[in-house]
């Protein structure tokens, strides 16, 4: 989503209070994919023991510790302290997007301020996020899926409808899936049917926030695509550099093209 992430700055606020220290370093490798972390701070009641965990990671990753005292039992201080600190930090102009981690709800209405304001978000939050925060986000990622390829492997199955066998290619694809797949090329494709891998990602993101093949056990769309049997693919390399461009077309119409042309060259 980010043209050149070298050069996007990046501000990371975490609720620690709702996200794991554990998956911390694997996190901040996510971020690195669209931009750098100018400004990195977790927020909670740090004299908690609840939170002790975190201290280490913290002082790995030079985070900033921002306290805050629960004021009342049974309330939550953190959220309005990161809210406050978001939005101090979108009026200073230093910022090129935020990366909110929380699986919270009440971080909706910021997200959505944000990205008013011209900004990209990035989410970063647990499965069990509300939807609404998910679909306030640019783009959200699931933390479960901060892992390394070869722990996704065994996951490969989800790309296939339930109890059905982990090999995709014979096997029917998840219904809704196919769907978004379909959907994405249909809307990206040229007037022969193909369309560009990047274009058909770029789409998937922008309908559908939390779109990610890790969530189908693949590390990367062209992957999925493979696997779903649902597509011919096509490797073009560039006349200007040594760049390879992936092309995609729905498997029924390069069908009935290859006829179409096959009968033209016959006659």
């Amino acid at each position: 989503m980010v043209a050149d992430p070298t050069h996007t700055k990046l501000a990371v606020l975490i609720d620690a209070d709702n996200a794991r220290f554990s998956i911390i370093n694997l996190l901040l490798a996510e971020v690195a994919k669209y931009g750098t972390a100018h400004a990195k701070r977790a927020y909670g009641d740090w004299s908690s023991h609840s939170l002790s965990g975190w201290k280490e990671k913290l002082l790995e990753n030079s985070i900033l510790p921002i306290q805050q005292f629960s004021y009342t039992r049974g309330k939550n201080s953190t959220d309005s302290a990161m809210i406050i600190d978001a939005m101090d930090l979108l009026y200073s102009g230093r910022y090129d997007g935020f990366c909110l981690v929380s699986s919270d709800s009440d971080f909706t209405r910021l997200a959505a301020r944000i990205r008013e304001a011209g900004l990209v978000v990035y989410g970063f939050g647990e499965a069990h996020t509300p939807q609404p925060f998910v679909a306030a986000c640019d783009k959200f990622i699931y933390t479960g899926n901060l892992v390394h390829l070869d722990e996704l492997a065994p996951h490969a199955d989800r790309i296939v409808s339930p109890g059905k066998s982990a090999r995709a290619s014979q096997a029917p694809l998840n219904p809704e899936l196919a769907s978004h797949l379909r959907a994405a090329v249909e809307a990206a494709c040229n007037d022969e049917g193909w369309a560009s891998l990047s274009d058909v990602g770029q789409l998937l993101t922008t309908r559908h926030s939390d779109f990610d093949s890790r969530s189908y056990g693949y590390h990367k769309l062209s992957d999925l695509i493979t696997a779903s049997s649902l597509f011919e693919i096509s490797r073009r390399s560039s006349h200007k550099s040594s760049f390879t461009e992936i092309f995609v077309i729905l498997v029924m119409l390069y069908s009935f093209v290859f006829l179409v042309s096959s009968g033209a060259r016959c006659k």
